[in-house]
């Protein structure tokens, strides 16, 4: 899939904070667009019968899910949408470009995700809780609203939520990313992503996150990425998914493994699950 295929591991990228490239430690410690793709053709047959050919990828970034699903088949297409000119432009240049001649069916609008209703697509996609950034229920449904209408007849919205007992707490949580391969095949080497939940308010469920990085020199690239955000509880994202339009709105989330005693890695349709400090969970629309 695009350069994907050109590994070279012999390559490093130099990692340090006055020279990190935000967008790669991204896509290496935030991203798994292989395992999103496959969920979203896999549910997407499941529901609707058929195969989703046609994509819209919200608040895409550096478009590196959108990218993907075209890799995945010949007949695939996508739109990405995203408000940041320069981050749209970084993804142009290393994924839109690494898929050669299929990159012609990939097209990146520079645009307010609210602003656009054509054309009509199988699946449009908000990840990474991208949604969040509405902090209104009314301006959250006009969103839920203007993606139902970009739909086809039966087509699709994904959304990825997130719970459990410290997910809205103030905390600090610090994983190891090491293995990662860039976009032209080299390799990252190892580094801390730090996810830092900064700020909560009981009352407003305002929810102020960051993203930090540290390396094996020692520096450390702080505030890489910052997120204002308000926390939308599942009953509130599938209320106003329903309010929008959608007949239907499907939670998807893992599974609880008794003899493991932890998450079972099975999103499967459930309307009850095992409590736990921390969940992630898809919410499908259904036009």
């Amino acid at each position: 899939m695009g350069a994907k295929k050109r590994r070279d591991r012999k390559s490093r990228i130099p990692l340090s904070a006055d020279s990190a490239d935000r967008h790669l430690l991204y896509e290496a410690s935030v991203q798994s667009v292989d395992f999103e793709v496959e969920f979203i053709g896999k549910t997407f047959r499941e529901i609707t019968g058929r195969k989703a050919r046609f994509l819209r990828e919200d608040f895409c970034g550096t478009a590196a899910l959108a990218c993907e699903w075209v890799g995945l088949d010949p007949q695939n297409r996508a739109i990405g949408i995203d408000l940041d000119g320069p981050t749209l432009e970084w993804g142009r240049q290393r994924h839109v470009a690494a898929l050669g001649n299929d990159s012609s069916r990939v097209e990146l609008v520079c645009d307010d995700v609210r602003a656009i209703r054509d054309p009509k697509v199988d699946a449009v996609i908000a990840f990474n809780y991208s949604y969040c950034f509405f902090k209104r229920r009314d301006e959250l449904r006009d969103y839920f609203r203007v993606a139902h209408d970009a739909l086809a007849d039966d087509g699709l919205l994904f959304v990825d939520a997130f719970g459990g007992t410290e997910a809205n707490s103030e905390m600090i949580e610090e994983r190891v990313i090491g293995d990662a391969i860039a976009p032209d095949g080299r390799k990252i080497p190892t580094f801390t992503y730090i996810w830092d939940q900064h700020r909560f308010n009981p009352v407003t469920y305002d929810f102020l996150c960051k993203i930090h990085f540290e390396f094996k020199d020692g520096t450390r690239f702080d505030d890489a990425f910052v997120y204002d955000w308000r926390y939308w509880t599942l009953p509130e994202v599938r209320e106003l998914l329903r309010e929008a339009g959608f007949r239907d709105a499907i939670v998807y989330a893992e599974g609880w493994d008794e003899e493991e005693d932890d998450a079972d890695n099975e999103f499967l349709p459930r309307e009850e699950i095992e409590e736990m400090a921390g969940w992630i969970a898809y919410v499908i629309g259904v036009k």
